[in-house]
């Protein structure tokens, strides 16, 4: 039966989720959100079309692990016999001419440790999304994967009769296998496939040796590092919400989702952690995207989502070919989300803009022209902010007046009156002052209900939400407020089970949530320190720490009583969640010693 015990391989290009039996069970070409060659997860449980599997005669027992500081995957199967084989997988990354080779392209290195052990190959790729088998042509060492849109080649030198009969035989020598475009090797299989590894492990090594970690958890906060850089498509600068469709978030619910395009709601949590991390390039890169789409925006307003391209359009169809994780379709491709309404989007760009304002460091600071840019949204933000959107978990069939945005509605007046008043425009830092003022006073009287002693979810309305624990985050209430602790305590009351808290708990157009949302926990956690209950905080932490899978990743969603991920894999959030979280609690260098 599929599980979330899988690890990714990728390259900023492509990546890949391979299984604990060392199967390819998820990838895309030629791009994150490419064709899904590779669909076996979502494809029921039996399936083993669309997938790319290395197995032995007789296996028995499978061992997985990132070599440290890496995104190299290594599988050690073993058989029954005391035979024992290791998998290296990786997609190659690494500077050449002065800029990074990234191709779309996967890498296994097989060698025999011990015995005789007998492999056998299933290199099944499908084309249109699982749709279509493929042409397979074959030359002396590969084989040509064809369809109308694209090649893959598959150049090895394991014997290409076996992989195509998918005939077992012995491994008594190392086999590299290579897949990508349909392009020839300039040199020798081996030596190439060496060369790739060598270059690629150097390149991670010293990737996360420029990183900024905290003393404590630095395993977590480094491996949650390289998976936020795996879920970057570097060409345009954005980042994925995950890298899979349709991982349900609870078993047999419909709400499964295409979580392969860019949520500006993201913006400002994965500027954050990427400033934590001192990735300046690679947040650089992320607010040219994010500016780019800024200055497409028209009169019509921001989108919630956007692909990586900055595409707009992602029409939702259901693949009706694929039976779901589990069996649990539908499985969807594209997101409806992409039409709704969510004023949030607005702070949240403001937000993650700010930083092109105060950091010294980027080699494209803001100017005078991204201001007036960003001003066109805080006038978006001022006629909206009292409005019905489908809010920030974007429900389809109903509207109300969301504190959430409302918030970062304010937020957008905040940030413009403090960048306003840092490039001396006294005018407009007063303008945008009065105004954050205005919005506040408003939020508070609508959306702060005396009787819970909390803020609620929607003005003039009683349930609560997950996302009241921002208050503090995004600066609209001080720690010590005591509003802020009443909301905390009372969002914990609501909506936490068994160390998880749900997004919410009210019915919604799928009924009742069934899981806990992942980074719904880590905002809790931040709210504890807030209020002054670290202790608190970094016990929780440390629960949550528990919960990731034997890699150390985390999904979207999780059954708060069974401790099973679910939800679409790996979650730019979570992962988000937990390097913000761990950056904030964690001892300091000088306390350590």
């Amino acid at each position: 039966m599929p599980s979330l015990e899988l690890g990714i391989i990728g390259n900023c290009t492509i990546a890949a989720l391979v299984d604990a039996k060392a199967s390819i069970v998820w990838n895309c070409f030629p791009r994150l959100d490419g064709d899904a060659v590779f669909q076996s997860l979502v494809n029921g449980n039996d399936g083993i079309d669309g997938e790319f599997s290395l197995s032995l005669v007789d296996q028995v027992h499978t061992e997985q692990v990132y070599l440290p500081n890496s995104a190299i995957l290594r599988t050690v199967l073993s058989d029954r016999h005391g035979g024992l084989v290791e998998v290296v997988d990786f997609c190659p990354r690494f500077a050449l001419y002065e800029r990074i080779y990234r191709p779309p392209m996967v890498v296994r290195r097989i060698r025999p440790l011990q015995g005789r052990p007998r492999l056998r190959i299933r290199l099944r790729p499908r084309f249109g999304n699982g749709a279509l088998a493929p042409q397979i042509t074959r030359g002396s060492n590969h084989v040509r994967y064809v369809s109308a849109d694209q090649t893959l080649r598959l150049t090895t030198n394991a014997p290409i009769s076996y992989v195509i009969e998918e005939r077992s035989f012995v491994l008594d020598r190392p086999v590299d296998m290579i897949l990508g475009a349909d392009e020839s090797l300039q040199a020798g299989i081996e030596s190439t496939a060496r060369d790739l590894f060598e270059r690629t492990a150097e390149h991670w090594r010293s990737w996360v040796r420029s990183l900024s970690i905290p003393f404590e958890w630095q395993d977590a906060v480094i491996r949650a590092a390289i998976t936020l850089k795996v879920c970057n498509f570097e060409e345009t600068g954005a980042i994925v919400a995950a890298l899979t469709t349709s991982i349900p978030e609870a078993a047999d619910t419909q709400r499964n989702w295409d979580y392969r395009f860019c949520w500006l709601r993201d913006a400002y949590f994965v500027i954050h952690a990427l400033n934590r991390l001192g990735v300046t390039r690679m947040m650089e890169d992320y607010l040219r995207y994010i500016g780019d789409i800024v200055e497409g925006s028209n009169e019509e307003g921001l989108r919630p989502v956007y692909g990586i391209t900055r595409d707009s359009t992602m029409d939702e169809v259901i693949a009706d070919h694929l039976a779901g994780y589990r069996g649990f379709g539908p499985v969807r491709l594209g997101n409806q989300a992409h039409l709704q309404v969510q004023n949030d989007v607005y702070g949240s760009i403001v937000l993650a803009s700010t930083h092109a304002f105060f950091d010294r460091r980027l080699t494209h600071p803001g100017d005078d022209t991204l201001f007036e840019q960003l001003e066109r949204l805080g006038q978006r933000s001022i006629a909206v902010f009292d409005q019905p959107d489908a809010g920030p978990w974007e429900l389809r069939n109903s509207a109300h007046v969301h504190t959430f945005s409302a918030v970062m509605c304010w937020a957008a007046c905040d940030r413009l009156a403090k960048i306003a008043k840092r490039i001396n425009k006294g005018d407009r830092a007063s303008f945008w002052r009065r105004e954050a003022d205005r919005l506040h006073a408003t939020i508070c009287a609508r959306a702060w209900n005396e009787a819970l002693g909390s803020f609620v979810s929607t003005f003039d309305g009683t349930d609560m939400d997950a996302t009241l624990l921002l208050l503090h985050e995004v600066d609209f209430l001080a720690g010590d407020d005591p509003r802020l602790a009443g909301t905390v305590d009372a969002v914990a009351q609501a909506l936490r089970t068994d160390g998880f808290l749900y997004r919410y708990v009210a019915e919604d157009d799928f009924g009742k949530p069934k899981t806990a949302f992942v980074i719904c926990v880590f905002w809790y956690i931040d709210a504890l320190a807030a209020i002054g209950r670290k202790a608190e905080a970094r016990a929780l932490f440390e629960q949550v720490l528990d919960k990731r899978n034997p890699l150390g990743l985390l999904s979207e969603d999780i059954d708060p009583r069974t401790g099973e991920l679910w939800g679409n894999f790996p979650q730019t959030y979570s992962m988000v969640g937990l390097i913000n979280c761990a950056m904030k609690l964690s001892r300091s260098w000088e306390e350590a010693f």
